[in-house]
């Protein structure tokens, strides 16, 4: 009953985003099937502040079933390095929860309902089910997202409103320490953990790379897992590469020297993107791996439209694909580094693949254009997988569970583009995100 009155849902507002932004609350509550409902505790450390100077807040929730197993979950939610990023005035490109975490955080829109990994389950839909995934009933600590810097950075900053119409801003950088004593935390309440995965999405995909170092060396696990969802952090170690502008903006206004100073010899702090070999170095027997789509227009627009023209979303994209390439040729190297990048899904601009629901977040090795005599089945779709469909939720099976080394880039295609399904749903889940 619950499905078919979802169907008659989704086809009545299937018209407009508007009407997905009048219906959010009851739509999305049933297309996630209610979200997590978990027992949270709300933690506050001294000395851990948002980045407006309030006192920083995150949560644990604890297995049911008496799980060794850990999830430590980075939010994800923009960045901000001048007055309007960090003030909110410049809405979604800009810092997330600029005023601070409340206490009733965890039953608000992002922590409730936003990662299928934190809520142990990819949601159901109609004509499919909830499907329990691999980090059903694990240990967590989730770290809301409030300091603008990735969870990372380490300074106090003060930037002036360019309009002069405000008093300057002093905000604080904070990730770093907020980080450390939530990790430190985790290691005194979770002493003999077994699986520790690490993971977040946009901006806390970064932190996910940049803190995985931190994390695993302080909380010891028998067996380590991260998983970077859509905050690459790419090559640049020429002043004209392109994602190098944005590396010494952040470096300079989060003091990250402060921080990577403290990495092993295998990172070169003028290059940012070479953590990722460092920790591959550092962890040969962890499995570490990135996901994210090669048309993300949210996290390109960060990394490159305020620092280049033209900065149309084509070029914004080419620069994105060039810099992902180069990406995976440095993955290649290591040989516990997967990877799981699909193309396009029309689910917040084609950015991060472990939020709202996996629908979209499959990937395959070899999709390609029809021949003409395929049409028969699925007339609608232009593409078909020659390969193997991999779904977000069999790689984390086989990523976390199998300990398999999986590698998919897939080739541009319009599979998600073709597919009805999605033409309903993503204007639903971009109403309720805002995008």
């Amino acid at each position: 009953m619950k499905k078919q009155w979802l169907l008659g849902l989704l086809l009545a507002a299937a018209p407009g985003v508007a009407s997905a932004e009048v219906l959010v609350s009851g739509i999305v509550d049933v297309l996630v099937d209610g979200g997590n409902t978990y027992d949270w505790s709300k933690v506050e450390l001294p000395g851990t502040t948002c980045g407006n100077g309030s006192q920083y807040k995150f949560f644990v929730h604890r297995s049911t079933t008496g799980s060794q197993n850990l999830l430590f979950f980075f939010e994800g939610g923009g960045a901000c390095w001048d007055y309007d990023t960090c003030s909110g005035r410049a809405g979604v490109i800009g810092a997330a929860n600029p005023n601070g975490i409340t206490d009733d955080y965890m039953t608000q829109f992002t922590a409730k309902y936003v990662s299928p990994i934190v809520n142990g389950a990819d949601p159901g839909l109609p004509f499919r089910s909830r499907t329990d995934i691999v980090t059903k009933d694990w240990n967590i600590v989730y770290m809301p997202y409030c300091t603008g810097d990735v969870h990372v950075g380490n300074n106090v900053a003060t930037y002036a409103d360019q309009t002069g119409q405000q008093p300057p801003l002093s905000w604080h950088h904070s990730g770093y320490k907020n980080s450390l004593a939530a990790i430190n935390y985790a290691k005194v309440q979770f002493p003999n953990v077994q699986k520790l995965l690490v993971t977040g999405f946009s901006a806390g995909g970064t932190a996910t790379s940049s803190s995985y170092y931190f994390v695993r060396r302080i909380i010891n696990p028998a067996r380590g897992y991260f998983l970077n969802d859509s905050g690459p952090i790419y090559l640049a170690p020429n002043v004209n590469d392109n994602s190098r502008p944005l590396h010494d903006k952040i470096r300079q206004s989060w003091n990250l020297d402060s921080v990577f100073n403290q990495f092993p010899a295998s990172f070169d702090r003028n290059n940012l993107g070479t953590i990722n070999r460092m920790l591959a170095m550092e962890f040969p027997n962890d499995q570490l791996a990135y996901t994210g789509y090669s048309r993300d227009y949210n996290y390109s627009r960060f990394s490159y439209e305020r620092f280049y023209t033209p900065n149309d979303q084509e070029a914004v994209l080419t620069r994105w694909k060039a810099d992902q390439d180069k990406l995976v040729a440095e993955l290649n190297l290591y040989n516990n580094y997967s990877y799981f990048i699909p193309h396009e899904r029309q689910i917040n601009a084609s950015h991060c693949s472990t939020i709202i629901t996996f629908v979209g977040a499959h990937a395959c090795q070899r999709m390609e254009k029809k021949k003409w005599y395929e049409y028969v089945n699925e007339p609608w779709q232009d593409y078909k997988c020659n390969s193997e469909f991999v779904s977000m939720s069999t790689f984390l099976q086989r990523f976390i569970n199998d300990n398999q080394r999986v590698r998919i880039y897939e080739p541009a295609n319009g599979y998600n583009a073709d597919d009805p399904g999605m033409s309903v749903l993503a204007p639903l889940i971009n109403g309720a995100l805002g995008g």
